[in-house]
């Protein structure tokens, strides 16, 4: 079966987290620049291996000081640690959904990840080109990746909760060989 490229529409897909706040409320945050390509046999997604990059720098939690922070060495360390990676490697259908395998990279530190995923569908453009549409949410705690900057509160709570809840959602376009 051949094998067929799917690539991201950056103008209709969307990448976002959010965190707890001194565990009452919540942060939230997206990649202004990130890039997801999928390879897969013939049109079967369960077949699909996925790569995505997101670029740190352009992190934004709308607070400027915030976002500077979270490039600095006691987050993410842009300077040596520039994109979070995610290679997939398995797209196992259960029931309507599916689970999405791979190997996270963050800070140097890969971890096996495995998120939920909804295959939206597919139709054909206005302009010929068929386009699927796949959503991807998942959760992991920062720790596991070195990023383990705290601040204990006078009433004995943290500051930054240690969850980080992701939430994308891609279009992608098929790419005739």
């Amino acid at each position: 079966m051949a094998k067929i490229k799917w690539v991201m529409d950056p103008a209709h897909s969307e990448v976002q987290f959010r965190i707890r706040h001194m565990m009452i409320s919540h942060v939230t945050g997206q990649f202004n620049k990130f890039d997801a390509s999928v390879e897969t046999e013939g049109d079967d997604f369960t077949t699909a291996g996925v790569r995505f990059t997101a670029d740190l720098n352009s992190i934004t939690t709308n607070n400027e000081q915030r976002d500077a922070h979270l490039k600095s060495g006691d987050f993410f360390d842009i300077t040596t640690h520039p994109q979070v990676v995610f290679e997939g490697k398995k797209l196992e259908k259960t029931g309507d959904d599916y689970k999405l395998y791979g190997t996270l990279t963050i800070r140097g530190v890969s971890k096996e990840a495995v998120l939920d995923a909804e295959y939206g569908g597919s139709a054909r453009d206005p302009w010929g080109n068929t386009r699927v549409g796949l959503s991807v949410t998942g959760k992991i705690n920062r720790k596991e990746f070195g990023l383990t900057y705290n601040t204990t509160l006078e009433t004995g709570g943290v500051l930054i909760g240690e969850d980080v809840k992701i939430s994308c959602h891609v279009e992608f376009i098929r790419q005739e060989a």
